[in-house]
């Protein structure tokens, strides 16, 4: 019978010296130590010697990828297929370590398996026992297929397990130029069976801490975990670190990254990813006396929390202490003082007079830190109920958010390399989206950033296009303003009327009457119920905006209503006027209760901050007045090289925007009390000229000119982004809907509102 594609001749007789040649030990070892996918079972051979050997070694004889014996230590291979069966050393090398083939028997039988798969459709390789001679005359085109789970080589390579060249035949010029040199002199040792393979299908073995180099290669080094040195990796101490892995990533540094990413993943709720990556890298978040420390606090074990607290060092302090690492200029005795005004407040809670007493006599007093505080916890005592406690202190209780806001306060005074600050990569993240809206000149987009690329907006959607003029409103347009939810817009002027239109249609649907004398500016509630209307017949009045029936007119004044502040919780409502004598006066919705803030100066605008603690007015000799919301106190004053004429409080409550007679905007930091920003080209005068904050993340400053123009300026580096022509003589304000980015509304002494 013809010899099946891809099989030679059988040469059984300078094969049988390869195989002689071959020490019996070091055969069995390799027949026991490969392993080849089973064969299909046939009917068994009329000799029953023979069978009985080609069964032992049958699946078990090491075959390279051109189908040829490869005794060589690195043919040892297993397949990355997933189709290759799952190896049973155990059993095959148990039933052939009992038998010794004949090298003679397993050649034939190489032969006569091939006639039968051929027979039956299975494929397998060929036996390996022709010379090189016969290889190299093979064609390139008619390539041996793959045996199922080896790894193909070079059809040029001979393995060290080949038959030799006789030696009564002198190679050619080919043999002695294509035959790669030998991998292994043959006095090397057999790999046995607990040795180690080579790397699987090419690529690197993977160890334990993410290495591709053994531990008996690698060399260890001193790191340093969060402030302190050392040989192991636990909780914040040195790492022994592969020299391999760089000690950056992408110039930010390894450890940093990796306890950010340990701290986001546990406050994401993955926590068996977080150990994970901590047990694999090495870092830990925190060292056992800083989580210590975390848990007393939220435990309420304030004699442990104190303990830790006491043998704490500082950062510039070469002895490390006990773990914990205060951050420079960090008070321990205030942070003392945080930890007994919690035990205080909380054994109040418990109605445990006497032992809150003593806590606060021999515990919190001698600390001496804050007499105020003092006199304030000492007023608790006093109180008769755990509710009237927990009013008077602001204060949720134990089983509140207390102890999570203490340890918040106690964290901002323990170094960072130690006690990561809350939700640090989240912030981190903030800082980065909000990068990109500073850098992006027309960013429209209300939506937050995606992490995935750069943020860039299109100019084609920012708002300089009059898509529609109002003119419902007859005479000059003073004032125009969106609701707080985008879905009306209000506009006032020298006319008695407030005209209300909706955003969608542009249909009027309230109209405000009965106003002598016009008004001058007005103030939806934060709920957008209601509208106030500050006029100038020196009354001011609160509207229904849903039923746009009259629900209070207030007192009169002896001049002009210039503004109004809304409370955030949309029951009281502070009025200024031009009445020096009645300045600011505070209203509530629901009854008659009126509170004098006793300010002697004219006002000519007000304005509030949205989280409730500022309060901030302008009066007629270029000064601004920043008081307590709360308190109603004066906090500080400014004083301005011009007249301001208005002026407006950021949505994050901390920034002011005044717009002056001289033809300037500037952008003050309510805690700094600094400018930081100034706004140029727009102009100035006698009248009153409105500036606001606009655009998504109120990214935009924005204005109207005495010269009838529209400017709109980056808040943040001050740019000039759009000069828009708007009315005639002069655009008096202007406005950006808060609940669509792409519309701005304008007014001015044409009568026309601009959208």
């Amino acid at each position: 019978m013809p010899p099946a594609a891809g099989l030679f001749p059988i040469q059984t007789t300078n094969n049988a010296d390869a195989f002689a040649s071959t020490s019996t030990s070091r055969f069995r070892r390799r027949l026991t130590s490969t392993y080849c996918p089973k064969l299909p079972s046939r009917q068994p051979s009329s000799n029953p010697t023979s069978d009985s050997t080609a069964v032992n070694s049958r699946g078990e004889d090491d075959l390279d990828s051109s189908g040829f014996h490869s005794l060589s230590d690195d043919s040892i291979h297993t397949s990355g297929n997933p189709a290759t069966p799952e190896p049973q050393t155990s059993s095959l090398a148990a039933e052939s370590s009992s038998h010794i083939p004949d090298p003679t028997s397993v050649a034939l039988f190489v032969s006569s398996e091939s006639e039968y798969l051929s027979s039956t459709g299975a494929t397998i390789g060929t036996a390996n026992i022709t010379s090189s001679l016969a290889r190299s005359s093979r064609s390139s085109s008619q390539a041996p297929p793959q045996v199922l789970g080896r790894r193909q080589r070079s059809s040029t390579r001979q393995g060290p397990g080949a038959a030799p060249e006789s030696s009564g035949r002198a190679p050619d010029a080919d043999d002695t130029t294509s035959e790669p040199a030998k991998k292994r002199r043959r006095g090397d040792t057999m790999m046995g069976e607990g040795d180690s393979t080579d790397q699987h299908n090419g690529a690197s073995l993977i160890f334990s801490d993410g290495s591709s180099t053994p531990h008996s290669r690698r060399t260890t080094t001193s790191r340093i975990t969060n402030g302190r040195k050392g040989r192991t990796a636990v909780n914040g101490k040195g790492s022994s670190v592969s020299t391999t892995v760089p000690s950056t990533y992408f110039g930010h540094d390894r450890q940093e990254v990796t306890r950010l990413l340990i701290q986001a993943l546990s406050d994401m709720g993955y926590q068996t990813a977080a150990e994970n990556v901590s047990q694999e890298s090495g870092y830990e978040l925190e060292s056992p006396t800083v989580a210590g420390f975390r848990s007393a606090v939220l435990s309420g074990s304030w004699a442990v929390g104190e303990q830790l607290l006491s043998g704490a060092s500082y950062e510039s302090d070469e002895d490390t202490g006990n773990g914990l690492v205060l951050s420079q200029g960090s008070d321990r005795d205030a942070m003392r003082f945080w930890l007994r005004q919690q035990k205080f407040l909380e054994l109040l809670e418990q109605r445990d007079t006497t032992r809150a007493l003593m806590v606060l006599r021999s515990e919190l007093t001698p600390l001496s830190h804050d007499t105020t505080k003092l006199h304030f916890l000492s007023s608790l005592l006093m109180c008769r109920s755990t509710q009237d406690l927990m009013t008077k202190a602001e204060w949720d209780g134990a089983n509140g958010e207390s102890r999570k806001r203490l340890l918040s306060e106690l964290s901002k005074c323990i170094s960072p390399s130690v006690m990561l600050p809350e939700n640090r990569l989240a912030v981190l993240l903030d800082q980065v989206k909000q990068s990109q809206i500073d850098t992006c000149l027309y960013h429209t987009e209300a939506l937050s950033p995606s992490l995935y690329s750069d943020h860039l907006c299109d100019r084609r959607n920012f708002p300089t296009e009059v898509a529609i003029e109002l003119t419902d409103v007859a005479g000059e347009v003073w004032q125009v303003q969106f609701s707080h939810d985008g879905t009306k817009l209000a506009a006032c002027g020298s006319r008695e009327q407030v005209i209300l239109w909706d955003t969608k249609t542009f249909s009027v649907i309230r109209l405000l009457s009965d106003h002598e004398g016009g008004v001058g500016n007005i103030a939806f509630s934060p709920d957008d119920s209601m509208i106030v209307c500050c006029c100038q017949d020196k009354y001011a009045r609160l509207w229904d905006v849903n039923t746009g029936s009259l629900l209070k007119r207030l007192k009169r004044y002896d001049e002009p209503v210039s503004g109004c502040v809304w409370a955030q919780d949309s029951r009281s409502f502070t009025v200024g006027t031009l009445d020096r004598n009645h300045g600011l006066y505070t209203f509530n919705v629901h009854d008659d209760e009126v509170h004098d803030w006793g300010k002697r100066h004219r006002v000519q605008d007000v304005c509030g901050s949205p989280d409730g603690r500022w309060l901030v007015a302008v009066d007629d000799n270029q000064t601004i007045h920043v008081y307590n919301a709360i308190t109603r106190e004066l906090e500080f004053d400014m004083e301005l090289k011009a007249r301001p004429t208005s002026v407006n409080i950021s949505q994050d409550s901390r920034h002011l925007l005044v717009n002056k007679r001289d033809g300037e905007a500037q952008l003050i930091d309510l805690i700094s009390r600094n400018s930081v920003q100034k706004f140029f080209g727009h102009t100035g005068g006698d009248f009153l000229i409105r500036s606001s904050f606009g655009g998504p993340n109120e990214s935009f400053v924005l204005s109207g000119s005495e010269d009838g123009n529209i400017l709109i300026w980056h808040k943040n580096t001050g740019a000039a982004v759009e000069r828009l022509p708007g009315h005639h003589p002069r655009c008096n304000a202007v406005s950006w809907n808060p609940g669509d980015s792409y519309m701005l509304a304008s007014c001015g002494d044409d009568g026309r509102v601009k959208v």
